[in-house]
């Protein structure tokens, strides 16, 4: 007997019907002698569909209760699933995030997990029940709901998979794996059977929207055996268990042989300048102490040679915090630090090449921007890691940019 997680997806759940078909692919698992926990997400929409509410009673909602209400799309899926594995014959308890709890910091809308207490889940597992847990919540220490951020359930799922240590944690989506690249850009993207967690872990950070970056660091930290599979075909357990992408820790010697695993990308970004700076130190640490005091993400820096003591500071944050983020600038740090002017530009997109193999081959930098030159496509930032290369273009150009880099680097032939 094994303990595996399931985590299903806003998709899976988006109807009564579907939600009966992910109880009778529980209720398989369970008839085969498995010990199984579901993390479930909201329906399809439904979250997007109780901020709009939240919205139309307040522009810019109030954090903690914008948690209030949006945590409640996934309670509504915990009790709906558990009511149809009851239907198939089968015991089954629902948990809310704050029922077993799931304890968070205090950070409403993008709080993050600090542990969970595993009594309760143990003890209705023992009594040979399935167990319910809703995705995407938890509760902080001063005893508030918080909420994990967009694609939360999929953290919620590696966290409750290696606080329970299960032997896998299955993350069923609408797609049937990890792929090159978005198979909507490119149709001949092709889907990975194995990828290193330092791999996903670059893919979902720079755009891949198969798992939430958080998820893919806890799963990497705990060494919590994840896949990614579909929801979808009815297929027999024994091939269902080894389909999909399996989310490697060792890198085997195919891995080794392929330079690029994938292209990922990224629409939603924005670059801003901040012009004439000051060179003196302290500075970047001003503007940057104030963007994340503001819970602003920022991703790529590139500061400028200096020239009669000014330099120019760029950097990227998500599209949807662009305007926070100039209104900061432009009123409390502009003044402050001397800066001539605030330029920022929300219709950019990010393109990233990533492999492991780059440990090992040399030209991909190379490769990568003769392709995008030979197809008229300008530069506006660089970023790199051991592993990646990303580069900031206009947004016109992303897609074109990730077929002819998909094609460069013959993953297609993979």
């Amino acid at each position: 007997m094994a303990l595996v997680v399931h985590k299903y997806g806003g998709t899976s759940m988006g109807s009564i019907d579907r939600i009966k078909n992910v109880a009778r692919r529980v209720a398989k698992w369970h008839n085969a002698g498995h010990q199984v926990v579901v993390v479930p997400s909201a329906m399809s929409g439904e979250t997007n569909r109780l901020i709009g509410l939240a919205k139309e009673i307040m522009p810019e909602p109030d954090q903690r209760e914008l948690d209030m209400v949006t945590s409640t799309g996934e309670q509504v899926s915990v009790g709906l699933l558990s009511m149809a594995l009851m239907q198939q014959g089968k015991q089954a308890v629902s948990f809310t995030g704050w029922q077993v709890p799931v304890k968070t910091d205090t950070s409403h809308t993008k709080a993050r997990i600090q542990s969970i207490d595993e009594e309760k889940i143990r003890e209705n597992l023992d009594a040979g029940k399935v167990v319910i847990i809703a995705g995407f919540q938890g509760i902080s220490e001063d005893g508030n709901i918080t909420t994990l951020g967009r694609g939360g359930s999929d953290t919620s799922a590696v966290a409750v998979a290696a606080a329970l240590k299960a032997s896998e944690c299955l993350i069923y989506t609408d797609v049937d794996g990890v792929y090159t690249t978005d198979p909507r850009v490119v149709t001949d993207a092709r889907r990975l059977k194995k990828i290193t967690f330092e791999e996903m872990l670059e893919m979902a950070s720079l755009g891949s929207k198969v798992l939430q970056t958080r998820s893919v660091e806890l799963a990497g930290n705990y060494h919590v055996p994840t896949r990614v599979l579909s929801s979808d075909p009815d297929i027999p357990l024994e091939e269902e268990a080894k389909s999909g992408t399996l989310i490697t820790f060792e890198e085997d010697s195919h891995m080794e042989q392929t330079v690029i695993s994938g292209i990922a990308f990224s629409r939603d970004e924005a670059k801003i300048t901040v012009v004439g700076v000051p060179d003196r130190p302290g500075i970047a640490s001003r503007i940057l102490g104030a963007i994340a005091s503001a819970n602003i993400e920022v991703d790529m820096i590139i500061q400028n040679q200096s020239i009669n003591g000014k330099t120019d500071f760029t950097f990227t944050v998500p599209r949807p915090d662009y305007n926070r983020a100039m209104d900061l600038l432009n009123n409390q740090i502009k003044a402050e630090i001397g800066a001539t002017d605030i330029i920022g530009d929300a219709k950019v997109s990010k393109v990233s090449a990533i492999g492991i193999g780059m440990r090992s081959h040399v030209g991909v930098a190379s490769k990568m921007f003769g392709t995008l030159s030979e197809e008229g496509i300008n530069i506006l930032m660089i970023s790199t890691s051991e592993i990646k290369i990303s580069v900031i273009i206009d947004e016109k150009y992303m897609e074109l940019a990730v077929r002819a880099l998909h094609k460069a680097f013959g993953l297609e032939q993979m």
